[in-house]
């Protein structure tokens, strides 16, 4: 191991691929019940109500792992260019 070189340590980036991973899973599981997962995914963050997503797959506690605050502001900032 080579101690004269500074680590990068990147949390938001690691965050980022697992609020993407949550998300697919529970899109999948909507998806898989039948439900448009769009539509519901949007219910549940506008509302913070868990009841607009399945239980499927553990779908429901899975999504409460994200802050929908945090999830909302960065759907923002992708959508009017401020992410790359």
């Amino acid at each position: 191991m080579d101690f004269d070189k500074t680590m990068n340590f990147k949390v938001e980036k690691e965050k980022n691929e697992k609020t993407q991973e949550i998300l697919k899973k529970v899109y999948n599981a909507l998806q898989e019940k039948g439900y448009n997962p769009i539509n519901q995914i949007v219910g549940y963050i506008l509302s913070g109500d868990p009841t607009y997503i399945t239980s499927h797959k553990d779908a429901r506690n899975l999504i409460r792992l994200i802050e929908r605050d945090e999830l909302l502001e960065k759907m923002v900032r992708n959508y009017i260019g401020l992410d790359n």
